[in-house]
């Protein structure tokens, strides 16, 4: 996980999952929603993921 793409989930969660499909970004979406560290954590973790 690059720095920037690190940066990216912190201030803007569903823009970080956009690549990872529609799954990822619908739950980062609805996490974001519910709360701004909850999205955070939950992109954080789909991008920490690439294998």
């Amino acid at each position: 996980m690059s720095c920037l793409r690190a940066l990216v989930c912190l201030l803007f969660p569903p823009l970080a999952v956009i690549d990872k499909g529609c799954g990822s970004l619908l739950l980062v979406t609805i996490l974001t929603l519910c709360g701004w560290i909850p999205g955070v954590i939950g992109a954080l973790i789909i991008v920490n993921n690439e294998g």
